[in-house]
Formats: C-alpha cells, sequence, structure tokens
C-alpha cells in the first residue's frame, strides 16, 4: 500500500477511535513512535496524519507532550443566563457560603485530600521571597511599609499590564491583601450607604458579601456565560434606577469564564459616562487565559472612572494574599482607606514578589499553568459528557471554573449536605445570585489536576446530585 493511503487509513483509525471515545476529551493519544511501531508506518506517515486530525480540529499538538483529543464545542450545549430584572435588593449571603470557606473549597471537590510536589513556579516564588528575608537589614522590622505599597512590586505589576495594552505607572496602583480587599476599599471609595451597585449574575459571590457588609443595594444583571453582562439590560436598569456603580468581570468572569467582547467595553464606557457610573473591574482571572489575555477595560478609560482590582491568588498563589488595586478619580480616597483598613502590607513579601516578577520567573509559571488548566479542563468536560442526565456547560478559555446547569428537577443545594457525607464539598448555583436562580447549577473548578480520589470524586456526583 502506497505511504499516501497509510497515512489516510491511520488518519481514519484515529478519527474512529476518538468517535469511539477510546480515546476521551483531554486525552493523550498513543506517541508517535508507538503508532508507527503498531501500524508498521513511517513517522513522516503518522506526523501527516496526526496534522490533518489538528487541522480538522479533532486533535491539538502540545508542546512537547504530545498530541490530545480536542474539546468539540459544537457537540455542547451551553446554559443560558435568566433574562428578568428585579429591582434593587439588600443582600443576605446564604450561610452555605460561610462552610464551603471553612472548608477551603470553592475551588477543590476534596480540600482535605491535598495536592502532591509544589509546581516549579511556586518553589522559585518561596525562593524569591526567602532571599528577600534574609537580606533584611539594621531594624528595618520596626517600620510599616508604604501606604500605597512597595515601589518596586508596583513598577513590576505597571510593566505587567502595560503587557496587555494597559500603559500604567508605579503611581497608580495601591498595593491591597487580596483582590477581595481591592473590591472593598473600591466600594467604599465610590458608594454611600444604601446607594445602588449593579452587578453580573450569575456573579462572583464575593461582591455579594461586600455589598451586605457596606449595607448596599444590589440589581443583579444577567450574564451570558460566553461574553458576559448584558449590557442592554444595564441600559434598561440605568434609565429605571439611580445606579451608582457597576462591578464587572470582562475576563474570564466567574463562575463560567465569560469574556467581554470589545463592542460592549466601549458600550459599558459610554453608559459610565453618561450616567457618572463608577465601573469597578475584577481582572483576577486574566492571567489564567489559556492564550493572551485580553487587554483589561481599564486600558480604554479615558474618562478616569475605571478601578481596576486584581491579586495573584488565582494566577499564582492564594495564601499570597497580595492584591493591587488602580482607584482612578477615587485613588487618593482608596490608599486613605487602605491605610485605615489594614495600615501595612510585608515589605518582604512585596520585594520578592517584585523579584520573582523580574527574573521571568512569573512568566514562566503562567505558560506552564496555561498547559495544565486548559488539560484540566479538557478532562472535566469529556468526564461531563458522560453525566447520565442533561447537562448544559460553558466551554472557558481561562479562568478556573466551569457553570453547569443540570435538568430543572434537580436542587444542588439539597445535594450539599448528601456530598459532604461523603467527602466532597460542591458550589451550588444559589451562591451565585441573591435572588435564588440557578438551584439547577454548579460551578465545577479545574484548578487541580484530576488524579484518582478527585477523579472518583467528580464521577460520583451526578448519583448525589440526581437523587435531590
Amino acid at each position: 500500500m502506497e505511504s499516501g493511503y497509510r497515512y489516510q487509513a491511520l488518519e481514519r483509525w484515529l478519527s474512529q477511535g476518538i468517535c469511539d471515545r477510546r480515546w476521551r476529551v483531554g486525552e493523550r493519544l498513543p506517541s508517535v513512535r508507538a503508532l508507527c511501531h503498531q501500524h508498521g508506518v513511517s513517522k513522516a506517515t503518522v506526523q501527516h496524519a496526526l496534522r490533518r486530525l489538528e487541522a480538522q480540529g479533532l486533535v491539538e499538538a502540545r508542546h512537547r507532550s504530545g498530541y490530545f483529543v480536542a474539546l468539540q464545542l459544537g457537540d455542547i450545549e451551553k446554559p443560558q443566563p435568566g433574562d428578568l430584572i428585579d429591582g434593587p435588593r439588600s443582600v443576605s449571603v446564604n450561610d452555605l457560603l460561610l462552610d464551603i470557606m471553612r472548608r477551603s473549597a470553592a475551588f477543590d471537590l476534596l480540600p482535605q485530600h491535598g495536592c502532591g510536589d509544589l509546581p516549579p513556579g511556586i518553589v522559585s516564588l518561596n525562593r524569591s521571597i526567602g532571599r528577600s528575608l534574609r537580606r533584611q537589614r539594621g531594624e528595618t522590622q520596626h517600620y510599616y511599609d508604604e501606604p500605597a505599597g512597595v515601589p518596586a512590586l508596583r513598577e513590576q505589576l505597571a510593566l505587567h499590564h502595560s503587557r496587555r495594552g494597559w500603559s500604567a505607572s508605579a503611581d497608580d496602583l495601591c498595593i491591597t491583601s487580596g483582590c477581595q480587599h481591592a473590591l472593598f476599599l473600591a466600594l467604599m471609595a465610590c458608594c454611600d450607604r444604601g446607594d445602588v451597585v449593579a452587578v453580573e449574575s450569575p456573579g462572583f459571590y464575593g461582591v455579594l458579601q461586600l455589598a451586605e457588609q457596606l449595607g448596599l443595594q444590589v440589581i443583579e444583571m444577567p450574564a451570558s456565560m460566553e461574553s458576559g453582562l448584558d449590557i442592554d439590560a444595564l441600559e434598561k436598569a440605568l434609565a429605571r434606577w439611580d445606579v451608582r456603580a457597576c462591578v464587572v468581570s470582562p475576563a474570564f468572569a466567574t463562575p463560567g469564564g465569560a469574556v467581554m467582547p470589545e463592542p460592549a467595553k466601549h458600550r459599558l464606557l459610554r453608559l459610565g459616562r453618561q450616567h457618572d457610573l463608577a465601573i469597578i473591574e475584577d481582572d483576577i482571572y486574566a492571567d489564567t487565559a489559556f492564550e493572551s489575555p485580553p487587554d483589561p477595560l481599564k486600558a480604554l478609560d479615558t474618562d478616569n472612572r475605571v478601578i481596576l482590582c486584581s491579586s495573584f491568588s488565582k494566577s499564582l498563589s492564594r495564601d499570597l494574599r497580595l492584591g493591587w488595586v488602580s482607584g482612578a478619580r477615587w485613588h487618593d480616597r482608596i490608599v486613605h482607606l487602605k491605610l485605615v483598613t489594614q495600615l501595612a502590607g510585608s515589605r518582604y513579601v512585596q520585594q520578592g514578589v517584585a523579584s520573582f516578577m523580574a527574573d521571568g520567573s512569573l512568566s514562566a509559571h503562567l505558560r506552564r499553568q496555561r498547559q495544565a488548566l486548559r488539560a484540566n479542563r479538557d478532562h472535566l468536560i469529556g468526564k461531563l459528557q458522560d453525566w447520565p442526565c442533561d447537562v448544559r456547560v460553558c466551554v472557558p478559555r481561562g479562568g478556573l471554573s466551569v457553570w453547569v446547569a443540570l435538568p430543572h428537577h434537580v436542587d444542588t443545594l439539597k445535594a450539599y449536605r448528601p456530598a459532604l457525607a461523603e467527602g466532597v464539598v460542591i458550589t451550588p448555583g444559589p451562591l451565585f445570585s441573591i435572588s435564588d436562580q440557578y438551584r439547577n447549577c454548579l460551578r465545577i473548578s479545574y484548578a487541580h489536576p484530576w488524579d484518582a480520589p478527585r477523579a472518583r470524586a467528580l464521577e460520583g456526583l451526578p448519583r448525589l446530585l440526581l437523587r435531590n
């Protein structure tokens, strides 16, 4: 048989194997050497067959790792947001959220299972912080960090953002104790008790917690799992109610990883000008992008009304508790509020992180992380497609989780305790709203590798969910 027919035969064999799920989404195909040996063909024949499959979108090549079964986006039905807009409401966060946070389970089905060895990036980070601690001299431990944070770190963060299209300076940034702290400062600076704030729905439950503590009214805007905040709905809401601020996540919004298109960003900024709206950008997930991170909304801000908030907790380490805020026209007030609420941060941690960024270690870590997260996402969605019920799921291109919609009779809140009795912690959909929506939905994270214990927990979820 001529080699041309051989590559076609191998292509058909691999394609049929993928259709029959001999290899599932995210799984590695046999190596080029193994395929050569198994089918008695040359390396060039195997590579040609694999490149043809890659052109069809059936497989994807990963650097130094081989070929993997690609995700077929057309076969996945996506969850849809609600389309009703209720008026402003006071916030009361479900106590279940506190239970999840006490178990450190916001992004892990098995928080007690732990993980394996430290990733190389975290090893390098720890070394950088350790060197900073060892270099302290004199009596520097007796002095506080300056209110805005260590200049070296702010300079590195400004450089980091400039690579994403925003020409920031160190003076534009204030270091905080994580993104939640940054959001807290932003809302405190631009809102007073009783003010109305627009938020995404489903959206980040941390914002709801802050609104509750600050006595703010919340109006929920429907959000698509693909394009994020519904700008049409926001425009209608602004025409009806006096909204003081809008909290939005343009890059890989939780829970579904939505990315706001550029036209929507421009419309949001126009609405901000028309209604004198403070726009608070939660940019925490941008660096988890599988490809190039989108430019921040802040990069388009010519009116000095976008307050950007972010941290390293999703892209580097949740234990680091190091974030930042760029406060736009409210920046001086935010720096003052940071001094009141935190006083100061650890200068040695900040100096260590600045060195970690300056020597290229953060960039190297993010490159490795993108590959790992994409593989974890593909494995998760492949398993969800095997569930014995109708499952609709978003397919994010960044972030740490997917949003799963199950049949309407499923109540994920009722499934929480039975799952917990088996050591599994789920994150039910109603936590992402204040209006008791999304009872048949849940967020599932792919932040951790799908080792055997986590894979078993995932495979057992349908039994726990469908019996409630």
